[in-house]
């Protein structure tokens, strides 16, 4: 009983756009600064769960847009992704940093972003901030564009070569 009310706390922080909406409304009203970022977080690593805290820290709650796997696959080639977005989507779910999570079939979050409006965007510093996508939109309302740094050497790509290398 007590795995099947953790599951389904991990499984409520997966919304559809209008839930999340919703909800975001209503942490607004109350004054809490929304975060956002996105990304397609394929093989969770420790760059990940540290990029994300560092992310939570910039305000009160962290919305994590996550590529769907079609997404993922034009993004990155016919490889990827190596895990699925039902399992991305546990795995970030699983994290405390992590508020709440939405599943996106475009290549870039701007639909999500005009939707949420958030207090604060964010993306890895590997980012010039002006390249950020909903910059601009954000910015254009008062609200802020940050980057964080991210942890060297660390990224699914270069994982994926080590161990392509170890075979």
């Amino acid at each position: 009983m007590r795995i099947n009310r953790r599951r389904e706390f991990f499984l409520s922080k997966i919304k559809s756009l209008e839930a999340l909406s919703k909800q975001i409304d209503k942490l607004k009203k109350a004054g809490k600064v929304v975060v956002f970022t996105n990304g397609c977080f394929d093989i969770l690593h420790y760059g990940h769960a540290k990029y994300l805290q560092d992310a939570k820290n910039k305000g009160d709650c962290l919305v994590v847009a996550v590529n769907s796997d079609s997404s993922v696959k034009r993004i990155k080639g016919n490889f990827r992704p190596i895990v699925s977005q039902k399992n991305r989507l546990g795995l970030l779910a699983a994290l405390s940093s992590v508020d709440y999570l939405i599943l996106f079939n475009e290549d870039n979050p701007l639909r999500l972003i005009r939707r949420i409006k958030p207090d604060i965007l964010i993306k890895g510093a590997d980012w010039n901030k002006a390249n950020i996508v909903g910059s601009d939109f954000v910015k254009g309302y008062g609200g802020r564009v940050l980057t964080i740094k991210l942890v060297k050497g660390l990224s699914t790509t270069s994982l994926i070569n080590k161990i392509v290398k170890a075979r």
